[in-house]
């Protein structure tokens, strides 16, 4: 099975359930069919503003980060489930995208997701096409 666990403070109103699905479909179409689990926290600026800065040296916030668990390595541990690591997504700043892009919030938090999830599979920009 996969399972995708998702944080977030309750003034980010999220539709689960719609985050849980578009995940496990990106899961899916990249060739994991069970035993995998991510984890997603949803965040304010000033929150990623610092992991930001911490983790990339630059300054302001961004929209999504990917921390993969394994750096690159998808052996399963002893558990059986490959931990895939963690992609953090700033609401306010998806929220302003979601604007800008004349689309819904929701919309934004799940191309994000995908996003974060591609990193957490290995593939990076230039090959996301």
């Amino acid at each position: 099975m996969l399972k995708i666990f998702i944080k977030a403070e309750a003034r980010y109103p999220l539709e689960r359930k719609e985050i849980r699905k578009r995940a496990v479909e990106v899961l899916k179409n990249h060739g994991l069919r069970e035993g995998a689990t991510a984890n997603i926290n949803v965040v304010g600026d000033r929150k990623m503003t610092a992991l930001n800065q911490k983790y990339l040296k630059r300054k302001g916030t961004t929209d999504v980060l990917s921390f993969p668990a394994g750096e690159g390595s998808f052996v399963f541990p002893p558990d059986g489930v490959l931990h895939l690591g963690d992609i953090v997504i700033s609401f306010p700043q998806a929220r302003r995208q979601a604007i800008e892009y004349n689309r819904t919030v929701d919309e934004e938090i799940n191309t994000l997701v995908e996003h974060g999830l591609l990193h957490l599979l290995g593939i990076n920009h230039k090959e996301e096409g």
